[in-house]
């Protein structure tokens, strides 16, 4: 089995793809209208407007309603980035050093979601990332 990409369901969906477009410095792919992804090197995020639920089951999905997921992305220097985002985002936590080794910051997406950008800064961290 492989793990291919997360799913977002969006009320807007132009803005959230915008959103993650300055987030990740990737440019969406739109396969519809109403689809897009943003392929990293290590996952797909992928963000469907809500026209798209109806093709699963009605209701299975609901924009902007999450508080259980964080999606993290990994980066180089989370203080620059942090930085380069700061003003543009809504900051739920500064970067600051977690028990497992890692320099974290979060914010929230234009639909509510929390989102996670971190550094490995512990020899532990550092160690287990590297292989990923």
């Amino acid at each position: 089995m492989k793990f291919a990409s997360t799913r977002l369901i969006a009320a807007d969906i132009k803005t959230l793809v915008s959103f993650y477009e300055k987030v990740t410095g990737k440019t969406a792919e739109w396969l519809a209208p109403v689809f897009a992804e943003i392929v990293t090197p290590s996952a797909t995020l992928a963000i469907g407007s809500v026209e798209t639920v109806a093709l699963f089951k009605e209701g299975s999905a609901e924009p902007a309603a999450n508080r259980t997921a964080i999606l993290e992305f990994q980066v180089d220097d989370i203080e620059a980035e942090f930085a380069r985002l700061k003003d543009q985002v809504e900051v739920v936590q500064e970067p600051r050093l977690m028990p497992w080794g890692n320099c974290a910051a979060q914010f929230r997406d234009p639909e509510g979601t929390l989102v996670g950008l971190y550094t490995p800064v512990s020899e532990a961290a550092k160690k287990r990332f590297g292989s990923r």
